[in-house]
């Protein structure tokens, strides 16, 4: 067994955005800066979550808003191009290769070790390679973890038989299944059964919840159900699985109140753990398989010292992408910063802390219609002990609704903190909306008050008129 030692300014295990980003905002601190990679430099985001699910649902959301248009209806009317789809998808995954993302790396100036990463001390990490060496890395400064999650699959009995979809399979199949079986009630359930109901799948959810989309508003998994059940998806609440079993090519599926269901393919779209149970945390005193908890430099505050940093979906702060990318921008910036005595602006809103993970993170369900959401919720502001005024309006009375399809329907919600006059959380569901979740995003991180925000005039005809017609409806 051969072992060589390296010692770098940080080191970051995971090279999915997040860790990139990490070491890219080290690397131009001047700080010498390794990634380590067990799987493709990308990560989940880039093969197997973000990129291609959204190109598997970008033809599926394109299309329903084409039928909907006055003289495009009966252009749009047939099939998908299934083959054209997941060619798509196949090109915007990179054909699973991560050339173009090592070429990144070297771009700047990031060293890239692959294999799997322990710790095994503090400021010390192993690295198991893909030809059998061992590689003994010491950090001067910081180790950050970016390993982001797994899908957590439910103790099942006959699970292991089956061989489940996972969010992984899900968006990376090469064949449509005649019939697909959906387990859970989330962003991931709603979006593959979108995707694969269009596609050509008959889908089956099997929602233990009595809603779609639980942690947004109540109108928006609402919306998204009739959407699903319009589109031929079968929605089944209140139902959870008892068993599974895999015969003659099929999955059988028992459920708790005895009836049967049989698939081609089951997905279990049931959360997601964190990718922490072989990182040697039990040698810095942590237990593995738990998830970091970070304060709002991203520090692991279990960790004396201060050497130790967890960023992006491994922390459990925001689950989404574009999120841990901003963790990563602030957490390599610290990191920089503390490695050259520099002081750290760790105040709310202040350069090194991840204020807007508490209250504006956006973010955007892909399904017909879409849903788009930034800060509180109502029940959450409603917790919070904040005095809340809830504006609602119809997205369908919005002059841009005409002109986007005929039919439109959807529905905008913003939440209003009283005493002090700002946006506290906004939420859209409709076709389209996507594109407005910035503006709500600038409106809530930015504080902006009522009264200014009152002077940003939407241009005429576009969806987003709605903040004007919210703004109106506040002011009676």
């Amino acid at each position: 067994m051969n072992e060589t030692t390296r010692t770098y300014d940080v080191i970051v295990i995971g090279a999915g955005p997040v860790g990139e980003n990490v070491a890219e905002r080290a690397r131009a601190a001047g700080l010498s800066t390794v990634i380590v990679e067990r799987e493709l430099i990308g990560g989940e985001c880039s093969f197997w979550a973000c990129d291609p699910s959204k190109a598997l649902l970008r033809p599926v959301v394109a299309r329903a808003d084409a039928r909907r248009v006055p003289g495009l209806g009966q252009a749009v009317a047939g099939p998908l191009d299934v083959e054209a789809v997941l060619a798509h998808r196949d090109k915007m995954s990179s054909y699973w290769k991560d050339e173009d993302q090592v070429d990144w790396l070297n771009s700047v100036s990031v060293d890239l070790i692959r294999g799997h990463g322990r710790l095994t001390g503090p400021k010390q990490v192993a690295v198991q390679t893909p030809d059998g060496e061992t590689i003994a890395l010491t950090a001067r400064h910081a180790v950050a973890v970016s390993t982001g999650t797994r899908a957590a699959l439910p103790p099942i009995p006959g699970i292991d038989t089956v061989r489940p979809w996972t969010s992984r399979e899900a968006t990376s199949a090469d064949k449509v299944p005649g019939r697909l079986a959906v387990v859970g009630g989330g962003v991931v359930a709603v979006e593959m059964a979108t995707a694969w109901q269009a596609l050509g799948s008959q889908v089956t959810m099997l929602v233990l919840e009595d809603a779609l989309l639980q942690r947004m508003e109540p109108f928006a998994g609402e919306l998204v159900t009739d959407g699903l059940r319009e589109a031929g998806v079968d929605i089944r609440f209140e139902t959870s699985v008892t068993s599974l079993a895999r015969e003659d090519g099929e999955v059988r599926i028992t459920l708790a109140d005895g009836g049967q269901l049989t698939a081609d393919e089951i997905l279990l779209a049931t959360g997601r753990a964190p990718n922490t149970r072989d990182l040697g945390l039990e040698t810095i005193g942590l237990t593995p398989g738990n998830w970091l908890k970070v304060d709002d430099t991203f520090r692991v505050t279990d960790v004396a010292d201060g050497w130790f940093y967890a960023v992006g979906d491994v922390n459990h702060r925001a689950l989404m992408t574009h999120q841990g990318k901003y963790q990563a921008r602030i957490a390599g910036t610290v990191i920089g910063a503390r490695a050259k005595g520099e002081p750290v602006d760790d105040a709310p809103w202040g350069t090194h802390a991840a204020t807007a993970d508490h209250a504006a993170v956006p973010q955007v369900v892909f399904t017909t219609p879409e849903v788009a959401s930034v800060g509180l919720t109502t029940r959450e502001a409603e917790q919070s002990g904040r005095r809340i005024k809830v504006v609602d309006y119809d997205l369908a009375r919005v002059a841009g609704a005409h002109q986007y399809s005929e039919d439109y329907r959807g529905h905008a919600r913003m939440l209003i903190d009283t005493d002090r006059d700002t946006v506290v959380g906004v939420t859209f569901a409709g076709p389209g909306v996507g594109e407005l979740v910035h503006s709500a995003t600038i409106a809530v991180a930015g504080e902006i008050p009522l009264d200014r925000l009152w002077h940003a005039v939407p241009a005429f005809p576009t969806l987003g008129e709605i903040w004007l017609r919210l703004l109106e409806t506040h002011r009676g």
